[in-house]
């Protein structure tokens, strides 16, 4: 597994919820079935929540804290 529950972490390409490459979002949840995902919270500018995506490890950057 790459990222666990509440990393931080960078959006590495646009989805169609309308979150952009780039934008920041935390891991709410892990899947390890069928195959590795995460349940990924998106946070406007102002660190409010704006989407909430599925996305694969490859579509994701851990951001440093």
């Amino acid at each position: 597994m790459k990222f666990k529950e509440y990393d931080t972490v960078k959006i590495m390409k646009d989805c169609k919820e309308g979150v952009k490459k780039g934008e920041i979002g935390a891991i709410l949840m892990v899947f390890e079935e069928p195959r590795e995902a995460y349940e990924v919270e998106i946070l406007d500018e102002e660190g409010n929540p704006k989407a909430q995506c599925t996305l694969l490890p490859d579509d994701l950057e851990l951001v440093e804290n």
